[in-house]
């Protein structure tokens, strides 16, 4: 049955807690890319450097890293909703904090606090909508991985339309977006059994004692520092108006989402996991090379068109994350996320200092070289990952994808 239909197992028929926590998650995922078109903007308006306010990235998914061995024994003890109000709490205060910065530092470190606050809801956000969806998991994940994508597709836009007028108001405006979660998942929501065992600080890094799941965690750790290369650096060379260059990432997001709602399910279907995977880092790696190379337009069309191989591969990374391996889903899901967020910590950081150090091309250069060696990886470790692999061969697909950003 198609999701989408109506009936007791639409998406669209879903209690107002589903609704509200999945709100909540667009403007969660919204604040991944609402720096994106005023990067130039905070840069001159803050007398930044290109370098300085990649920071900006940097402390922000490193705090989510390390906050992905924390979102677990913390929501074990106090429950789903109170670690989401928790969450949702502090971006309201730090996105708001952040907007009034005087100084790149400032700015820099309201970012890492924000990073905690997102980690925290956004890591127990698909538990609590699989557990308050009607209809069971295959409706819930699919609104989750349409928050997602929505989010993604929206941030560079509002962050374009408020930033127009100045790069502090889109900070602002996250902050009362968040805070209107915040009343909605206290009104709508009711909390939900805490789980019969506790997890503890180190279950994620154990669990990445499997080689299936550390596997898939490394192999993304390299795709995700082409993605943020993308995400982080690119506004920087396209030098757009915050209205244009919103406008690319808004239909980039577009794009990553049809790709991994829509498209993806299908492909895993006709061709397996695995292939799918290997073929869509390869097509990013040679996306991200013309980029680089490229005139003006060649790269406009080019980080609008690696929306569609991130999409795939957000999705295929995550349901091998969590289907390789016997540990508990998001006991896994938590290890996989520390890892590979630390390339998202790192890849803003490097590209503009590549740069500095070489010129504008090298960065896409390295950026497509860490694909392949992520497509590299899959291929060699082909056997640890085959567990999954095979449940998703042609006409065995499971039901159980989610989101490579649900954690």
């Amino acid at each position: 049955m198609d999701p989408f239909e109506a009936g007791a197992g639409s998406i669209l028929k879903q209690p107002k807690a589903v609704w509200a926590t999945a709100g909540a998650s667009v403007v969660a995922f919204m604040g991944i890319g609402l720096v994106d078109p005023i990067l130039p903007s905070i840069a001159t308006g803050l007398h930044a450097t290109a370098s300085q306010v990649s920071l900006l990235f940097t402390s922000y998914f490193i705090i989510t890293a390390i906050a992905m061995l924390v979102t677990g024994f913390v929501s074990s003890r106090i429950g789903g909703k109170k670690t989401l109000l928790l969450g949702l709490a502090l971006v309201v205060v730090f996105a708001g904090l952040a907007g009034t910065s005087d100084t790149v530092g400032q700015l820099v470190g309201y970012r890492a606090g924000w990073g905690l606050g997102n980690a925290l809801f956004v890591s127990t956000a698909l538990a609590v909508i699989v557990g308050a969806a009607a209809g069971g998991s295959a409706a819930a994940i699919l609104l989750y991985e349409s928050a997602l994508g929505l989010g993604m597709a929206c941030g560079p836009l509002l962050g374009a339309l408020l930033g127009d007028a100045s790069w502090r108001y889109p900070f602002f405006g996250t902050a009362f977006l968040m805070a209107v979660g915040f009343l909605c998942v206290t009104a709508f929501l009711r909390e939900q059994p805490k789980p019969a065992r506790k997890t503890s600080l180190l279950d994620p890094v154990k669990a990445l004692g499997h080689g299936g799941l550390a596997s898939a965690a490394i192999s993304a750790f390299f795709y995700n520092y082409t993605f943020f290369t993308v995400l982080a650096f690119t506004p920087f060379v396209l030098d757009m108006t915050p209205y244009k260059s919103g406008a690319v990432f808004f239909a980039w997001g577009v794009l990553l989402a049809v790709f991994s709602v829509l498209v993806a399910p299908r492909m895993q279907k006709r061709f397996g996991s695995l292939k799918v995977l290997g073929g869509s880092l390869v097509l990013l790696a040679a996306d991200v090379l013309v980029l680089g190379y490229g005139d003006h337009t060649t790269a406009i069309v080019c980080t609008v068109l690696s929306g569609a191989f991130i999409g795939v591969n957000n999705t295929v990374y995550t349901e091998l994350a969590l289907g390789v391996s016997d540990a508990p889903r998001p006991v896994a899901s938590a290890g996989y996320n520390f890892v590979r967020w630390f390339a998202a910590a790192a890849a803003p950081y490097f590209a503009p200092k590549i740069e500095e150090w070489t010129d504008i091309h090298i960065p896409f250069v390295v950026a497509a070289v860490t694909a392949v060696i992520g497509a590299a990886v899959v291929a060699v470790r082909r056997r640890a990952l085959t567990h999954e692999a095979a449940e998703l061969e042609p006409g065995h697909r499971t039901e159980d994808g989610v989101s490579a950003f649900a954690d």
